[in-house]
């Protein structure tokens, strides 16, 4: 229906002319370059990769620096800037800043450089820390820790790995030295974990104290420092106090770079755009004068590049259809309306070869019942406004988000529509406020009827849709088939069906069994009983016996065929299904009147309306919430299992044109 017809076109030009022509094409995005159906005889390929990573490189310095500058400088943004979608800048602009881009990349490395050295600045501070933290059991000490003694006497400094008094220790070094003659031992500090001293003897005795401090667990310090430890401590914190000074004009100095942001980005998508080219580049067969490319075009943009490209080079541009066994990359066309739903289409999978594309019929249906899940016009209304004020004021949202909200947007309206058939604003709020507030019930009347009133008759008309959208299904299916000119595929997987449902169908309607559920007594004339069961009949022997065409064996053909019309248990369990529409509808207006009646539940008067104001607000966000992604998920439940399972696949592979894929913004095309 929408697929767009695929040629591949195949453009062999002038190497001279090879960068402008490849900026052409990714100017234009609208050409899938593929060359690996071209002949390699005679043609070499360029080694573009040093230079595609040169460029990457370049890229991804740049977004590292855009990054840090998020960090220190943020861009002031709104909830919704997510939906502003790329900034359009200037082809003058542009050029402006690939021109500069040598002092622009220095800026970037600045921003980088700065982001290292306070780095480095904070892991120095680190380390200070930890050496300070070594010297505070030594800060009473009176001379350095790397000091002996004198020319008489020796000096141990150190500590022990438990807490013990000046007593204790020289009571263990009397009991390990007691030929020690001379021996002064003083405690520097002590806590819970270690005990630190200082030991004076005699150079001739050292070697004896040594021994004996060793025994009871003494261990020099494994940081020495030629400074007294309080004045290397005041060195420390001196050296931190700088360095935190250096880490905040590090950052000032990169919040400085901020006004260079805008110029980061288009550079950094600069870069990126020639990647792209290089790496396409690569893939292009070419000989000493002249370079071959190849590629996807849709049909109807085929003799307009041709012509383009003829225009302004001298080239050769051939076209042709695609061969019948070549599997084409898939792009659609639908109309503004209608393109709102690819997106759902495109998360199944896009048409298959051969396959028609659903999404027009598609579109219908998933407005319609959704809009039948939802059913409150108050809902509606707020769905339909939101979404519309959002694509009027970021009219440069991505593509996929425009199509969401557009398709929301459209589902708000049919919900509207939905909500006055049944009577549903915020539930039942105008009764319960009247009633309440004013003392005289008063409701806006339902244009058709009340579900929670009527339940079963919502029921019956969901079954309804159900099966016209089942139906529609099976349809789409024949055409293909007459499409293909599969007559008998046509007349046995098609006809054959319609015929057997259709006859149960008219079998069911007058039955009892009908009755009880819709309360509807329905009186056929006789002749329109024989007919259906008849009808009937015929469709179930038919797919008895045809079914299983494929088989020449008479029992497996009957076989098959009886499995076939088994599967009417799998018609009967889709029309089932869409008896979410009743349970969706239901829940959105019981909800919607819990919260409405808890509400006012505080009586009237200035708290019960505060209370009402309050209840109702946080009530109604959240029923809204849940039930549109209720009526979301289910609403494409229906389209992926029950109608697509009638007549579509999916699988094919999507278009991929080569285009500019920018990260930040898009250049503005001049228009001549």
């Amino acid at each position: 229906m929408s697929v767009l017809q695929m040629q591949r076109i195949s453009i062999c030009a002038m190497k001279k002319d090879r960068k402008a022509i490849l900026e052409e094409l990714q100017r234009l995005g609208v050409m899938e370059i593929e060359t690996s159906r071209m002949p390699s005889e005679g043609l070499e390929k360029m080694d573009t990769l040093e230079d595609r990573q040169k460029f990457e490189k370049q890229a991804s310095i740049l977004d590292q620096a855009l990054d840090v500058l998020q960090e220190y400088a943020p861009e002031k943004t709104s909830m919704l800037s997510s939906l502003e979608g790329k900034k359009l800048v200037e082809r003058k602009i542009y050029q402006d800043v690939v021109s500069n881009r040598e002092s622009i990349l220095d800026t970037a490395q600045h921003i980088l450089l700065m982001k290292k050295k306070e780095a480095e600045a904070k892991a120095e501070i680190v380390k200070l820390l930890a050496q300070k933290e070594t010297l505070l059991p030594w800060l009473s000490l009176s001379v350095p820790m790397d000091y002996e003694g004198t020319k008489k006497t020796k000096v141990f400094i150190g500590s022990i790995g438990s807490v013990m008094t000046q007593e204790e220790v020289m009571a263990k070094i009397a009991e390990a030295a007691p030929d020690l003659t001379a021996c002064d031992v003083e405690i520097v500090s002590a806590d819970k974990d270690q005990t630190c001293l200082t030991a004076v003897c005699l150079r001739t005795e050292a070697d004896l104290l040594e021994e004996a401090l060793r025994s009871a667990g003494f261990s020099r310090p494994a940081q020495t420092i030629t400074e007294i430890p309080a004045k290397e401590v005041e060195k420390i914190e001196k050296r931190i106090s700088e360095a935190d000074k250096e880490i905040a004009d590090f950052g000032k100095e990169i919040q400085d770079q901020a006004g260079h942001r805008e110029n980061l980005k288009t550079l950094s998508d600069y870069y990126r755009t020639r990647a792209q080219r290089y790496e396409v580049l690569g893939q292009v067969p070419q000989t000493r004068n002249t370079f071959v490319i190849s590629g996807y075009i849709a049909k109807k943009n085929a003799a307009k590049l041709a012509e383009k490209l003829d225009r302004e080079y001298s080239l050769s541009v051939e076209i042709e259809d695609l061969p019948e066994e070549e599997e084409a990359p898939v792009l659609l066309e639908n109309g503004k309306a209608t393109r709102s739903v690819e997106g759902v289409l495109e998360s199944f999978g896009l048409p298959a070869k051969g396959e028609v594309d659903p999404t027009k019929i598609m579109f219908v249906f998933y407005v319609f019942l959704f809009g039948l899940m939802l059913s409150d016009a108050a809902y509606g209304l707020i769905i339909f406004v939101a979404c519309a004020v959002l694509l009027k004021k970021y009219p440069r949202m991505s593509d996929g988000m425009a199509k969401s909200l557009r398709m929301f947007m459209y589902c708000g309206i049919s919900t509207l529509v939905w909500g006055i058939l049944f009577g549903g604003y915020f539930g039942d709020v105008v009764n319960v406020v009247s009633r309440v507030f004013f003392g005289h019930e008063v409701g806006i009347p339902a244009l058709w009827f009340v579900p929670l009133n009527d339940p079963m008759k919502l029921l019956i008309f969901s079954m309804l849709f159900g099966l016209i959208h089942l139906f529609t299904g099976l349809a789409i299916k024949g055409y293909m088939c007459l499409r293909d000119k599969r007559y008998m595929d046509f007349f046995c997987d098609v006809v054959l069906w319609f015929a057997f449902l259709i006859g149960l169908i008219l079998m069911l309607l007058p039955s009892s069994l009908f009755y009880s559920i819709s309360q509807m007594h329905i009186v056929f004339p006789a002749a329109l009983e024989t007919f259906s069961k008849v009808l009937a009949i015929v469709g179930a022997v038919g797919l008895l016996l045809m079914s299983g065409r494929s088989s020449k064996n008479p029992a497996l053909r009957i076989a098959l065929g009886a499995y076939d019309l088994y599967n009417i248990t799998g018609w009967l369990s889709d029309v089932l299904s869409y008896s979410r529409l009743l349970a969706l509808g239901l829940a959105t207006g019981v909800i919607a009147s819990v919260v409405n009646q808890m509400g006012s539940m505080a009586g009237k008067g200035v708290f019960g309306a505060i209370v009402f104001i309050i209840v109702f607000i946080i009530g109604h966000i959240f029923n809204i919430a849940i039930n549109l992604l209720g009526a979301y998920v289910h609403t494409n439940r229906l389209q992926y299992v029950e109608f697509f399972g009638k007549f579509y696949e999916g699988g094919g592979r999507a278009f991929n044109p080569f285009k500019a894929n920018t990260k930040y913004v898009d250049v503005k095309e001049e228009t001549k």
